[in-house]
């Protein structure tokens, strides 16, 4: 549906431009969602998908492996959008005290993008409200270190911002001026928590998202803050018991037709065309999760089994193994740490999962080894492939 643009254009000087800046109207749109019997269907199998994403990670041992490891692959694949080439393997090197370090600026970046999203994490499992502070602390710990870190994290512009060309008189898109972005994010804000919202929770994350990216509050970070919003919507309203559902590898190989969405929704009010592409997206992505934990719980009762073969030796392998399950990259100092076991007794059980073929040495070192399960890793790493 059209409903000709979806808020208004105030003329601002920047850099000694004249530009037009563009102010969303509050949310919900108006008038409603057209809500057809398809888009009604593709709400609906895209719920049941996210039903068994929530239900998936009960068949795991641990479920904090499994978000351990989406979280980071999460981190790679949303940073890639904003132009990082850190690999998911950089990162758990970087993430590793004993292990030599990855000085680059974009692991860095990486790096803190895990922290601000462990940070909102807890501060929701503390009944922390989804609210712009919580946003604000989420972002400060986003641009902390590294590139960025002179774009006043933590808080709302101050200044215009604006997307694509050069400057802001050829710029793609300007975002509302400065003295317009509090109240927006208010506005935003509150519609997180209006009761009388008319839609369910997987709606209300598409318009929310679009709304943010609109609004563009920060200098620098809004793509990366606006997709851990969807996550954190979804896992606040209690849409998923943990928050897993991340589509930054649906907008990265769907980049273009994303970008020309959200313009769609600002020049022609076409919420519906948006909210069918993102409903696809949660249906694909949330499946895809689906199969991914089935897969690494396999591989993992697969290559148990071949430990248990080892008769006496298993017991103590299958504790080395049990720390590799968690984190897929790991030294004998980290085995040790976290198993109790001796030195000799964790150098012992690796090297009876190297000649199992279950992990590799990656360094090539006699010191400061790293130890690699590769299986594990290649899974998660499909789609983080620039």
């Amino acid at each position: 549906m059209k409903r000709d643009s979806t808020g208004w254009y105030e003329t601002t000087s920047v850099a000694g431009e004249t530009v037009n800046a563009f102010i969303p109207n509050p949310l919900p749109p108006s008038p409603a969602l057209d809500l057809s019997d398809r888009r009604q269907r593709l709400l609906e199998r895209a719920t049941v998908a996210l039903g068994r994403l929530d239900s998936v990670t009960l068949l795991l041992p641990d479920p904090n492996i499994f978000l351990y490891a989406y979280v980071r692959r999460e981190a790679v694949l949303s940073s890639q959008i904003e132009g990082t080439q850190s690999s998911l393997a950089q990162l758990l090197l970087f993430e590793m005290e004993q292990a030599p370090g990855v000085p680059l600026d974009d692991v860095q970046e990486v790096s803190n993008y895990v922290a601000a999203l462990n940070h909102g994490l807890n501060r929701l499992q503390e009944n922390f409200p989804l609210s712009n502070r919580l946003i604000r602390e989420m972002h400060g710990i986003l641009l902390s270190q590294g590139r960025g870190s002179n774009k006043s994290p933590g808080e709302f512009r101050r200044s215009q911002n604006w997307i694509g060309g050069t400057r802001p008189g050829n710029a793609h898109f300007v975002p509302p001026p400065p003295g317009h972005v509090e109240a927006c994010m208010a506005q935003l804000e509150g519609f997180l928590h209006d009761t009388g919202n008319p839609y369910p929770t997987l709606i209300k994350a598409a318009l929310a998202h679009v709304q943010f990216e609109t609004i563009h509050p920060f200098l620098d970070g809004n793509g990366r803050i606006g997709r851990l919003l969807i996550a954190f919507i979804l896992h606040h309203d209690r849409l998923l018991s943990q928050p897993l559902l991340y589509l930054s590898l649906y907008f990265k190989q769907h980049r273009s037709e994303y970008y020309r969405l959200l313009d769609v929704v600002r020049s022609e009010g076409d919420w519906e065309t948006w909210l069918d592409f993102f409903l696809e997206g949660v249906e694909q992505i949330a499946s895809n999760a689906v199969e991914t934990a089935k897969r690494l719980l396999s591989l993992f009762q697969q290559d148990e089994q071949k430990i248990q073969m080892l008769g006496r030796a298993a017991s103590t392998t299958l504790r080395v193994f049990r720390v590799l399950c968690e984190h897929p990259l790991t030294t004998l100092n980290s085995v040790c740490e976290s198993t109790g076991l001796s030195f000799p007794a964790s150098a012992k059980g690796m090297q009876q999962l190297e000649q199992l073929q279950i992990v590799s040495e990656i360094t090539g070192q006699q010191r400061y080894r790293v130890f690699a399960y590769q299986q594990y890793l290649g899974i998660l790493n499909e789609g983080t492939e620039r």
